[in-house]
Order: structure tokens, then sequence, then C-alpha cells
């Protein structure tokens, strides 16, 4: 059986809903790193090495990211129910829009400032 708490609690907060708060570091118990765990590991490991030798590819490494993040942030401001579209951000960006722009617009192009604040 997993131990459901051992990650974490969820804590009421005033406004009414429940906030997530990790369990410090490092875990009680242990991990257990078996052969296992250091094969994935090892997987990982090679992952992310194939990930940044791919860069080396690439011709400009920043406008992949720079669309990237775009195209995250549509994404996951859909998950909360907005119906902007990548192209409908990226006319917004490039002043080609009316001023009258859809409110989701506005979110997503907040949420790619929140992200690029990240980065930084």
């Amino acid at each position: 059986m997993i131990d459901t708490k051992r990650a974490r609690v969820y804590v009421e907060q005033l406004a009414g809903y429940k906030a997530f708060i990790p369990n410090p570091l490092p875990p009680i118990p242990k991990l257990c790193i078996d052969d296992e765990m250091w094969e994935l590991l090892s997987q990982a490991d090679r992952a992310l090495g194939r990930l940044d030798g791919s860069t080396d590819a690439l011709p400009n490494p920043d406008l992949f990211v720079f669309m990237y993040v775009r195209k995250e942030a549509v994404l996951s401001s859909q998950i909360e129910g907005t119906q902007a579209s990548l192209i409908d951000v990226l006319e917004f960006e490039s002043r080609t829009v009316e001023p009258d722009n859809p409110q989701d617009v506005t979110e997503v192009v907040n949420y790619i400032a929140a992200i690029n604040h990240g980065l930084k």
C-alpha cells in the first residue's frame, strides 16, 4: 500500500480551498535506490543528454524556446477553460489584433510573462 501522506499534506486555507504543502526534505523514510531505480535514473540522464545535444542542431534555440513557451501557455490555459489559440496570442503580441481582444488572450499573455519571469 502506498503511503499517501509521505510526500505531502493538504492544508485548509482561509479562502476555503486546500493548499498542497510538501513535506520537508530529505524524506522519511529515506528513498530506497535499488537497481531498478538506478536504471531509470540512467535512462533519464541519457535522455537529458540527448535533449541537450539536440540544441546544437537548432539554428536558433532562442526562437524555439520563444515559441515553446507560448504553446505551453496556451495549452496550460486551455486546461483552465480559456479559448485562446496560439494564433490569437501571436496576433495579440504582434499588435495586429483589435483593442477589444478576447479576455482569454490576455490571460495567456499573462501566463507567458509568468513563465518568462520564472525562466529569468
